[in-house]
C-alpha cells in the first residue's frame, strides 16, 4: 500500500504529497512544527504539542494557523496508513504569498501530516535506537533567545543543522551545543541530563527548545523522588557525571554512551526515569 500523507484537508499518495514552489515554508522556513509519537493508535501527550505549535504559531505572527481539526487529520493519516506505532510529524507553514520577506498579514496556511512505523513503545516494547548514543561536543552555538526565540520549534533548523554537520563522517549520533557564554544548551535535536552525585540535573529553560518528553522527564523525577536541578553547566561537568541521557520525542531516553570520547553510559536513576516514562506511555495509550 503506497504511504498516504495528510496535506490541506485531503489524504494523497506520498508521491503527489508536495507543497508550492512559492510556499514561505520552503522559501523562508517560515513554519512550524511538532514531531509526536503514537502509541497504540494515540498520539502521546498530544495536547503539549499542540499547544507548543500554536505557541510557535503565534510567536511566527500567524496565531489561528492551526486548524480546529488537526487532530482529526492526524488520526486519519494514522488511519489511512495502517499505523498504530508511529512517528508523526505536523508542518503549519504560512502558506503561499508573493516573493518577499516581509509577510501578508492574511494567512492561508499550508497543513501537512505525515507518519512512518516505530516499533511498539511502553513497558512492553524496545527504544528504536541499537546502543547508548556517541555525543560529541561542537563549535556551533546555540542562538541565543534575544536572537532567536528558542522556544518556537521552526523549519529553520539551520543551527541545528550545522552542529550535525561537525560531526558527519564520524560515529557520533548527536551533537551537544553551547550557549554563547559556554555552557551547555542541548544536542542538535534532544535535552541533556546528567546524573551528579545523585541529582538529576538539566540546562535551564531560557537557551534550550523545552521539550515535551523533556518536561514529561522532570515530571517522572519528582514522582519517582528523584531529586532534579536546572542550572547552567560546562561541559566538563557532564563528562564527570555518573550518568548522562538524551530526551526527545523518539528517541525517548537514550543514554550518552561516550562523550568526547569519554565513556559514560547510563545507571540506575537513567533506568528509573525509562521505566517511569514506559509506565506513563502504558496508562495513557496502551492500558483500557
Amino acid at each position: 500500500m503506497s504511504r498516504q500523507y495528510h496535506v490541506d484537508g485531503e489524504l494523497v499518495d506520498r508521491a503527489d504529497a508536495t507543497v508550492h514552489v512559492e510556499d514561505r515554508g520552503f522559501r523562508y522556513g517560515d513554519a512550524a512544527f511538532e514531531t509526536c509519537r503514537a502509541y497504540g493508535g494515540r498520539v502521546f501527550l498530544w495536547e503539549r504539542h499542540l499547544d507548543r505549535l500554536r505557541a510557535t504559531c503565534e510567536t511566527l505572527g500567524m496565531a489561528g494557523a492551526v486548524p480546529d481539526d488537526l487532530r482529526e487529520r492526524v488520526d486519519a493519516t494514522l488511519e489511512a496508513n495502517d499505523l498504530r506505532e508511529a512517528y508523526v510529524r505536523v508542518s503549519v507553514t504560512r502558506g503561499v504569498q508573493p516573493g518577499k520577506l516581509t509577510p501578508d498579514g492574511d494567512v492561508d496556511p499550508t497543513v501537512v501530516v505525515y507518519a512512518e512505523s516505530l516499533p511498539r513503545g511502553g513497558t512492553a516494547g524496545d527504544p528504536i535506537w541499537d546502543a547508548p548514543a556517541d555525543v560529541r561536543s561542537v563549535g556551533t552555538r546555540r542562538i541565543p533567545d534575544d536572537a532567536l526565540p528558542v522556544d518556537a520549534k521552526t523549519h529553520n533548523y539551520l543551527n541545528g543543522i550545522l552542529a550535525r554537520l561537525e560531526v558527519c563522517g564520524s560515529d557520533a549520533d548527536e551533537s551537544l551545543m553551547c550557549d554563547a557564554d559556554g555552557y551547555v544548551a542541548e544536542g542538535a535535536t534532544s535535552n541533556l541530563f546528567f546524573v551528579d552525585a545523585g541529582v538529576l540535573k538539566t540546562p535551564e529553560r531560557g537557551t534550550i527548545l523545552p521539550g515535551i518528553t523533556r518536561e514529561a522527564v522532570l515530571e517522572a523525577a519528582e514522582r519517582v523522588g528523584v531529586p532534579a536541578e536546572t542550572g547552567r553547566y560546562a561541559v566538563d561537568d557532564v563528562r564527570d557525571a555518573t550518568e548522562v541521557f538524551l530526551t526527545n520525542t523518539t528517541w525517548e531516553l537514550r543514554p550518552v554512551g561516550r562523550l568526547d570520547g569519554t565513556a559514560i553510559g547510563g545507571g540506575p536513576v537513567t533506568d528509573r526515569l525509562r521505566a517511569a516514562y514506559d509506565e506513563l506511555v502504558d496508562r495513557r495509550c496502551y492500558d483500557g
